[in-house]
């Protein structure tokens, strides 16, 4: 069976978001769960709060998540928001980023009446970036509609230097988690695929 992080983080999330389907996020534990990276904008305002007083609040927060959590220099004087650069396991992802939220939330940096909505970027590989587009945009649209965030895969990407795009996720807590999580089982599907036919290839090529 998975593991459900809602038993045990609910109680600090439960306040600030509506309680989510029960089963609504399972993490496999394999036997190495896979580092995932995700980029996650907030205010520039509210730098402070997160990285805290001598750094001692984001020291607090990598590990109660189990994650390395970053964040990268402003790209100039004027820049609105800031990427927080978390790396780390799904369930390392789902406490770093839902402390964020919440943190934004406590600290009045969004409206109160208003739910924080942060932008999210995760890299794919652009093998896969097509299936997570489908055909005419259909498998973004029912993402969208499944998860309430925004989802947007940027055209004419040049792919990096590991042959991966980006794909931007905009959303509130719980949607935005669960886009990342959909996106990355597609990932994942893609890569099976890719593995079956390299096998496939190696086992007809040697039977000839």
């Amino acid at each position: 069976a998975g593991y459900n992080p809602f038993v045990s983080h609910m109680s600090y999330l439960g306040g600030m978001y509506g309680a989510p389907p029960v089963g609504a996020f399972t993490f496999q534990h394999s036997q190495m769960p896979e580092q995932e990276v995700v980029y996650l904008f907030i205010p520039t305002q509210a730098v402070g709060a997160i990285i805290g007083k001598k750094g001692q609040h984001i020291k607090q927060l990598a590990r109660f998540a189990g994650a390395s959590i970053k964040i990268a220099p402003a790209e100039g004087p004027d820049v609105t928001e800031r990427m927080v650069v978390i790396t780390g396991p799904p369930e390392a992802q789902f406490k770093a980023q839902g402390r964020i939220f919440g943190k934004l939330k406590e600290e009045n940096f969004f409206n109160p009446k208003e739910e924080v909505k942060l932008e999210a970027h995760i890299k794919v590989p652009s093998s896969a970036a097509g299936r997570v587009i489908g055909k005419g945009g259909k498998t973004v649209n029912e993402l969208q509609n499944l998860t309430s965030a925004e989802v947007i895969v940027p055209r004419d990407q040049i792919p990096d230097e590991n042959n991966e795009v980006i794909v931007k996720i905009i959303g509130h807590f719980f949607a935005s988690q669960t886009a990342q999580r959909k996106i990355r089982e597609i990932v994942q599907q893609v890569k099976q695929q890719e593995q079956k036919q390299q096998q496939g290839a190696a086992t007809s090529h040697r039977s000839k």
